[in-house]
């Protein structure tokens, strides 16, 4: 059955989640992932990975969800993650198996790590090094604006963008979402670890 992952706010109080989880099974969704990305004034922000049957209507999922008191639906759409706690850990232990690849095993493994659609190393010149199988062909990257390297923002098609460093050499990861809601700061910031664990593993290896 396809993944998806859905971004919801709700209240942060006890049975909150437990109430959506039942939501979400009683619509025929079934959870293996959840992960809370924001917590503050009595609201929560999360970000839930499901199971849900080929060919159902996303609207029964969305009408079930909206239904809940206090609980809004900031996007769905469809994952390839492979949900695990040390799915960070794993992709930095393929990089350090394998140094030459390392940049390849990076770029591959992160849109299943995030939920996206594609991402790609981009070099000092803005040049693509690598760019993941989903990605557009010819790629083109969007321009990147100076204050939003290890931040998230939004292309003019409307895409959706987390840019973060490598190293000290201008080399830019680049992760992207088509019609998704914003990467948000809890993911960037879980990218830039990522990256710097890259760096720490590759080097200037990660540069070629």
């Amino acid at each position: 059955m396809p993944l998806l992952r859905i971004r919801i706010r709700l209240p942060d109080r006890p049975g909150s989640l437990g109430t959506v989880a039942r939501t979400l099974g009683a619509a025929g969704a079934d959870i293996v992932q959840v992960v809370v990305l924001e917590r503050s004034g009595g609201r929560a922000i999360d970000d839930v990975t499901v199971t849900w049957p080929d060919g159902a209507s996303l609207s029964v999922l969305c009408d079930a969800l909206s239904s809940v008191r206090g609980v809004g639906v900031d996007g769905v759409w469809r994952t390839s993650e492979a949900p695990g706690v040390f799915a960070d850990v794993e992709v930095v232990g393929q990089m350090a198996a394998n140094p030459p690849n390392g940049v390849v095993a990076l770029v591959e493994a992160v849109p299943k790590i995030f939920g996206s659609d594609w991402a790609a190393m981009l070099t000092a010149d803005r040049r693509i090094a690598h760019a993941s199988w989903r990605a557009p062909d010819p790629l083109i990257p969007p321009p990147v604006p100076l204050s939003s390297a290890g931040r998230a923002f939004t292309g003019e098609d409307g895409v959706r963008y987390a840019c973060v460093p490598v190293g000290d050499s201008g080399q830019l990861l680049l992760l992207a979402r088509v019609a998704a809601p914003p990467f948000h700061q809890t993911e960037v910031e879980r990218l830039i670890q990522l990256a710097t664990a890259a760096d720490a593993v590759l080097g200037v290896s990660a540069a070629a």
